[in-house]
């Protein structure tokens, strides 16, 4: 936990600036309050109604529900490539694998209690709720043996064991010495032989094959 808390200081040090797109102005207004007090104003909050008016933001946090929806998750990533991409409630199952499948990196939940749950998907955590998790380990399939994961080498097992405890790509880079961007790459390859298309899948694939 410390080794976390640190880390969340270092990604703190130069500030982060979030869009948060929803059409619940209350949403955005409990954001502009927690967030700057929970990381001493290294967070800045703005709110919008689109991807349109994103204006290079570090983050875009997306609500899930109407009136900006799933639709927002896509046009988020148009309209920011080199943010990362949250979304923030949904309770369909089908709606937030879909959001993942769209370019969001975790799915929040909303209310008081995202605030934890931020914080630690901006340090690199796969961070979904428990109810979908348990639907993306059921999607998975069989346990150990499964063909998505038979094929796996030691070195594609031990990326695929970090990423399911939830290291993130710096945490990878130190205990495998090598570079973030080598990490990047890895991972990408490895996504691409377990036909996953986010580090979230992979884990809840890694979980259902007994990986880890």
């Amino acid at each position: 936990m410390i080794r976390r808390q640190r880390g969340i200081r270092a990604l703190m040090r130069n500030g982060i600036s979030i869009v948060v797109v929803s059409g619940h102005a209350s949403l955005v207004r409990g954001l502009q309050q927690s967030l700057p007090e929970a990381t001493g104003g290294r967070v800045t909050v703005t709110g919008a109604d689109g991807g349109a008016e994103l204006n290079s933001p570090d983050v875009v946090l997306v609500d899930l529900e109407a009136p900006t929806g799933l639709p927002a998750v896509s046009a988020a990533r148009a309209a920011a490539p080199h943010a990362r991409i949250l979304a923030i409630g949904g309770d369909d199952p089908n709606t937030t694998i879909e959001a993942l499948r769209a370019g969001a990196s975790a799915v929040l939940p909303r209310g008081e209690d995202a605030t934890a749950p931020l914080l630690a998907a901006l340090e690199g955590w796969a961070v979904v709720p428990v109810a979908l998790l348990s639907s993306l380990v059921e999607r998975a399939g069989p346990q150990a043996g499964s063909p998505a994961t038979a094929h796996l080498d030691e070195h594609d097992r031990r990326l695929l064991r970090l990423i399911a405890t939830g290291s993130s790509t710096s945490d990878i880079a130190g205990l495998l010495h090598v570079s973030d961007r080598t990490v990047k790459r890895l991972t990408a390859a490895l996504l691409r032989k377990l036909h996953v298309s986010s580090r979230t899948e992979a884990a809840a694939l890694a979980g259902s094959a007994g990986i880890v």
